[in-house]
Order: structure tokens, then C-alpha cells, then sequence
């Protein structure tokens, strides 16, 4: 299709190339946006309370006996929000289906 003389007959094709270009470009910006995000950044205590709804001497207290996951560097500490996560994750209880499908029973009636 020559793109300096359209018809209008080609108009309808020229509009479905220019979309799939348009959605080629949303998926490079897509992923790109998502790389950028995965970057494990440090955060301070601050951003660690707020994250996990703790508060700064609790978070202290956690720390000091090892239950959760930081780092320090100086007097320093710092937290990657993918461990909190996880570790409020670890946290979570089982529900009885869950705990169903981890032995491979069918949902029985008791």
C-alpha cells in the first residue's frame, strides 16, 4: 500500500496498520514501565510502617529478634518492599480449601 497516495477506498486498511502499530507501541512502553518497576529500591523505616501498618518501635522490636526481613548500612536501615510482602504473605493463614488442595483431596464432606 503506498502510504503518500491513499484512496479512499484504503482507508480502512491504512487505519487497522496504524493500530496494530499504535498496540506494538503500547506493549514496548508497557514493558518498559514494567522493567523499570521491578528495580528493587530500597525504602526507610517510614515507608516500612506504612507499608505493613506497624509502628516505628514494633518494626524496631521485629528487627532486633530477626522476624523480619532488612538490611542496615551504618546506622541506616533499610527494607525492599517485595520482602515485606512476602513476608506478610508467609504470615497468612490457610483456608480449608487451600489446605484440600495441598493434600489432593477432592472437597469431601465431613
Amino acid at each position: 500500500m503506498d502510504k503518500e497516495n491513499l484512496s479512499f477506498e484504503d482507508l480502512p486498511k491504512a487505519i487497522l496498520a496504524l493500530g496494530k502499530e499504535i498496540n506494538e507501541v503500547k506493549n514496548l512502553l508497557t514493558l518498559s514501565v514494567n522493567s523499570k518497576s521491578k528495580a528493587r529500591v530500597p525504602i526507610s523505616i517510614d515507608e516500612a510502617s506504612e507499608l505493613i501498618q506497624k509502628a516505628k518501635p514494633t518494626i524496631y522490636t521485629l528487627v532486633r529478634e530477626g522476624k523480619i526481613p532488612s538490611c542496615k548500612r551504618g546506622k541506616q536501615l533499610y527494607f525492599f518492599e517485595d520482602e515485606l510482602l512476602a513476608w506478610i504473605e508467609k504470615g497468612r493463614k490457610s483456608t480449608y480449601d487451600d489446605l484440600m488442595d495441598d493434600i489432593d483431596m477432592p472437597n469431601a464432606e465431613f
